[in-house]
């Protein structure tokens, strides 16, 4: 697919797989910002629309850029980048602006997502750098006061890994990376509230109750404290190590070096040097040798998740080599991918907790699946990139558009005309990409 493709150009033919997923991005824009998929998600979410940049890149590198620059609107003075923002309260969605109270000018929720949004800019930008380089010099500082953000304010004192505050934070909102800290929130005089994600979708694919407490239990101690989010990450009822935004970040440290290179931001190339001295102390202190992997660490109690889920492979997506621990992470990678047909699920198959349709308990995920095999294709495991990428290719033209799959039968859970994976279908998934590799 050329990145000088048109609408036009998908619209045009038969119905296939390209066409619908252009028109998923389409029917899902909201001006200058698209949605998740209208109903369940009303709003804009931080990493989702990162990924639909990538998608709108292979046909209109303008409204690409366009959907990156949209988050920033929202980005905080201190250089948070919110999880959700907020341009009008729907009341389709729980929970809403009313309930955070950023007291932003733009609202938005109080905790961010993983950041692979420099990432995504490189791409963009090395798409076509003469029309790219205007567009990255705007947005370029907001990109460093952002992560600047993840070093200072995400970080407990003498520590390297990247913090979460907020399951959500992490992008994997329910996965049993965060049960045994969560366990420990005390949901006791939680306000009363209603879900409204359950009239979307089967309740039996969403977090539970219980969780959903404790969830905003964690709003309320944030809303409570204005916001602070050095208080809230030293001194907050949860603080989990994760491996998914720590190598999230690594990455795009990466990348915005290079992007600081071209721009020669000197001091910014020194600064982002700084960031990534501690990268080799942070994947140390997140491997679990019982395991196997690279895990979540409850940064109050120093224990490990008790399984292994698919953040523990973005370890080559962030640069990350280890001789010693790279060999027992390839035979784990080994046993899921013999485990399950259809891409990488998001917890272990062999452990307890495993459930294949309830988010991130288990389902696979198209972005997931595309971050780990372009980290395991930039190693040299070729083969095993490219079997997650032709397994993601199987459960999307098996089932369609989906939010999540099934990893064993590749059945499609959650939201339907899922935005992200439509545009993961048009950038890394469909056929049409092979040409490109």
């Amino acid at each position: 697919m050329s990145s000088k493709s048109t609408s036009a150009e998908y619209f045009s033919g038969s119905d296939t797989l390209e066409h619908k997923a252009l028109r998923i991005l389409r029917e899902n824009e909201w001006g200058d910002y698209t949605l998740p998929t209208k109903g369940l998600y009303p709003y804009q979410w931080n990493w989702d629309s990162m990924f639909v940049a990538l998608g709108f890149a292979e046909f209109d590198v303008d409204r690409a850029w366009t959907e990156v620059e949209s988050l920033f609107e929202g980005q905080w003075a201190n250089g948070m980048a919110a999880h959700i923002v907020f341009r009008r309260d729907d009341p389709s969605y729980f929970p809403g602006p009313s309930v955070w109270k950023s007291n932003h000018s733009v609202p938005t929720s109080g905790c961010s997502q993983p950041p692979v949004a420099a990432t995504i800019v490189r791409d963009l930008y090395e798409k076509d750098p003469t029309e790219g380089r205007e567009r990255l010099i705007e947005i370029f500082p907001k990109l460093m006061s952002w992560h600047r953000w993840f070093h200072t304010m995400r970080v407990v004192s003498g520590g390297a890994a990247i913090a979460v505050t907020h399951p959500w934070e992490s992008g994997r909102d329910n996965s049993p990376d965060w049960d045994e800290a969560l366990a420990n929130v005390d949901p006791t005089g939680v306000t009363p509230y209603e879900r409204k994600d359950l009239g979307h979708v089967d309740p039996t694919m969403r977090p539970t109750d219980a969780q959903y407490d404790r969830y905003l239990k964690l709003v309320e101690f944030g809303r409570d404290c204005g916001w602070d989010h050095t208080h809230i990450t030293r001194e907050g009822p949860f603080a989990v190590a994760d491996p998914g935004i720590t190598f999230i970040l690594m990455r795009a440290d990466r990348d915005l070096r290079y992007l600081a290179e071209v721009l020669q931001k000197h001091a910014a190339v020194r600064e982002i040097d700084g960031w990534l001295t501690q990268a080799r102390a942070a994947a140390r202190y997140l491997w679990s040798p019982e395991l196997g992997a690279y895990a979540a660490r409850d940064l109050r109690t120093g224990e490990f998740a008790s399984g292994v889920s698919s953040a523990a492979f973005l370890s080559y997506y962030a640069g990350i080599a280890s001789s010693r621990r790279d060999a027992q992470l390839q035979r784990t990678l080994d046993r899921i991918l013999e485990a399950a047909p259809y891409g990488i699920p998001s917890f272990d198959p062999a452990h307890e907790k495993f459930d294949p349709k309830r988010y991130w308990r288990g389902p696979s995920w198209a972005i997931i699946n595309f971050l780990v095999a372009r980290g395991l294709a930039e190693f040299g495991f070729a083969g095993k990139a490219a079997r997650i990428r032709q397994s993601t290719r199987a459960m999307i033209e098996k089932s369609g558009f989906y939010e999540y799959f099934d990893p064993f039968t590749g059945e499609g859970y959650g939201g339907s005309h899922f935005t992200w994976t439509a545009a993961i279908w048009l950038a890394w998934a469909s056929p049409e990409t092979d040409a490109k590799d």
